[in-house]
């Protein structure tokens, strides 16, 4: 298997030194819920780092948390999703929605609530991750599509242990990309795979995983779906590195949010 490396960066989309606000990138998540208010947050303010629109938006009771605390976007109430769906070059769904056991009362259904927009959208651009991808069957997801679980989710979506061999099989089976987590990340899409080491163990905490869907959901804004799965695991693992040298295992994932964009520059330049 293909080891992903720095030179592939080059490969990014940089924007154009006459663009304009919007043309670089616009990005809806949907996520979050009464006991995981913070995931989408977390996804939200990395994404703020890279495109020039983040859309947000969750149960009320969640919007009203992220008016506060989070200031580089827009707070989309649920009955205006439609617009900013089809406005959005990508969506990220499942940060911090609720498992089936975990629901509240005024929590949103994820089954219902994820199966229903990949089919009304299948032609959007999805990073599907979370709480989406153990509600969901694997035959609804469109071809154009990113899925990011980690070991567990994948067995959970695809019903087979998550290895290198089953990556690319389910990759290929679904016409989908797969960013498969773990200290050793592998990222599939039908007939090629990228292997993405480094990380540490300081990135088991909590939130890391949202990082990267947020990061995965900004790249895929303007590149296409193995790229931005392979860059986003590339960059997300050597930005735990560095914040390692710093501050050896005792960070966090707001810690990772902003050590990110310091490494692009430093990688990109």
């Amino acid at each position: 298997m293909k080891q992903f490396d720095q030179s592939q960066l080059k490969n990014l989309y940089r924007p154009a030194v006459d663009s304009h606000k919007g043309q670089n990138g616009k990005l809806l998540i949907i996520g979050g819920s009464k006991l995981f208010h913070s995931a989408s947050i977390w996804a939200a303010e990395v994404a703020s780092r890279i495109v020039d629109m983040v859309f947000y938006s969750s149960i009320d009771e969640n919007n009203e948390i992220v008016k506060g605390k989070f200031q580089n976007g827009i707070v989309v109430p649920r009955n205006k999703l439609d617009h900013y769906i089809e406005d959005a070059d990508a969506i990220l769904i499942g940060p911090g929605l609720p498992r089936e056991e975990g629901v509240e009362e005024g929590d949103d259904d994820t089954k219902e609530l994820t199966e229903n927009l990949l089919k009304k959208y299948p032609d959007k651009k999805w990073v599907v991750d979370g709480g989406s991808l153990q509600v969901i069957k694997p035959e609804i997801l469109p071809n154009n599509c990113i899925v990011t679980p980690h070991h567990k989710e994948f067995e959970i979506l695809f019903g087979t242990s998550g290895t290198e061999d089953t990556a690319f099989e389910m990759a290929k089976k679904y016409g989908i990309t797969i960013l498969l987590k773990g200290p050793k990340d592998i990222v599939c899409y039908i007939n090629e795979c990228f292997e993405i080491v480094g990380g540490n163990v300081g990135m088991t905490k909590g939130g890391t995983g949202d990082v990267l869907a947020g990061l995965v959901a900004s790249f895929y804004c303007k590149n296409d779906a193995l790229l931005s799965a392979s860059a986003a695991s590339f960059v997300n693992k050597k930005a735990g590195e560095n914040l390692s040298k710093k501050m050896g295992l005792y960070f966090n994932a707001s810690d990772l949010v902003n050590e990110i964009p310091l490494v692009l520059k430093n990688l990109l330049t």
